[in-house]
């Protein structure tokens, strides 16, 4: 499979290379950004560690040689303020991923290739790319809470002095403010975390703050996420690759799950080498329920102010 990273040169797209490299899964890793200096050095860079990792080509290009790519990877966008919201970001990045958009469809596209948005606000350039480039809502995915997930699973293992590995829980919704946790179904090792020792409702409360706010507070410290959320593409990369048919929560143009249609958002999602196969209804409380139908509402208003 050939990958090609729009931003590659930024720190979203070269730790997503680097986590891609690692894999070993993926055959080539095409790195494309506005600053091409930038890119070529990235590929270059992880060129010469290739003999630690594996047989892949890796290398910088344009518009024109991505267009044999199996999967685009868009990561390219104006990094978040640490005071602002992702959907803040809307103004600043929309104008940005639709040109984009217009790139990529001048140069042209395989009919099969799929693509995987990582740009802020996610849900909302999603959604613009199924619509600008006209495709299937199967093959056009974004990233939505995937990261969201692994920093919950990550955070509760911490709070509660667990192995984050043995911890399954799920955020819903959108990327951003009105995300939902789903406590109903989270557990430890197959058991229910409800009832866990030093599981209350102070704890809950505290753990889906810090969640909520993570990527505020990434960015006040280093500038940006990098390494988690490269891990967290590779993971629906490789479910891409390898067919896993995954249940990943991903941003995908809804078909009527939870009753939300026509908004891209993130509800339990199977994903495999056709790209997004099936949007899964699970069992959720009333209150959650409502919360997603709620972060919907307010995805609708803003993909509403980007029309107008």
């Amino acid at each position: 499979m050939k990958v090609t990273i729009i931003g590659g040169g930024g720190r979203v797209g070269s730790c997503a290379a680097f986590a891609l490299q690692g894999g070993g899964v993926i055959s080539e890793i095409q790195l494309l950004d506005a600053n091409q200096a930038m890119a070529e050095g990235e590929a270059l860079d992880l060129l010469h560690g290739a003999a630690f990792a594996a047989d892949q080509r890796i290398t910088a290009g344009d518009y024109a040689r991505a267009a044999d790519s199996d999967l685009f990877l868009i990561t390219a966008g104006l990094r978040r303020k640490p005071d602002e919201s992702r959907l803040d970001l809307i103004h600043r990045n929309v104008g940005l991923f639709r040109q984009i958009l217009e790139d990529i469809r001048r140069a042209g596209f395989r009919k099969e290739a799929l693509f995987l948005v990582v740009s802020n606000p996610v849900d909302i350039l999603t959604q613009l790319a199924v619509q600008e480039l006209d495709l299937c809502w199967r093959r056009v995915i974004g990233l939505g809470t995937q990261l969201d997930t692994a920093r919950f699973c990550a955070l509760i293992a911490d709070e509660l002095k667990l192995a984050p590995t043995q911890v399954r829980a799920l955020i819903l919704g959108e990327h951003g403010d009105s995300m939902a946790p789903i406590w109903s179904s989270a557990s430890v090792n197959g058991l229910p975390l409800a009832g866990w020792p030093g599981f209350n409702p102070a704890t809950q409360a505290r753990i889906f703050a810090r969640t909520r706010g993570s990527g505020a507070e990434v960015i006040q410290r280093k500038g940006g996420a990098g390494w988690a959320v490269a891990l967290a593409i590779r993971e629906t990369i490789h479910a891409i690759a390898l067919d896993q048919r995954r249940l990943q929560p991903v941003s995908t143009l809804q078909q009527g799950a939870y009753g939300i249609r026509n908004i891209c958002l993130s509800v339990p999602t199977v994903i495999g080498r056709e790209g997004a196969l099936d949007q899964v209804e699970i069992d959720l409380w009333p209150k959650e329920k409502t919360a997603l139908q709620n972060s919907a509402r307010a995805l609708q208003e803003t993909l509403d102010r980007v029309k107008r």
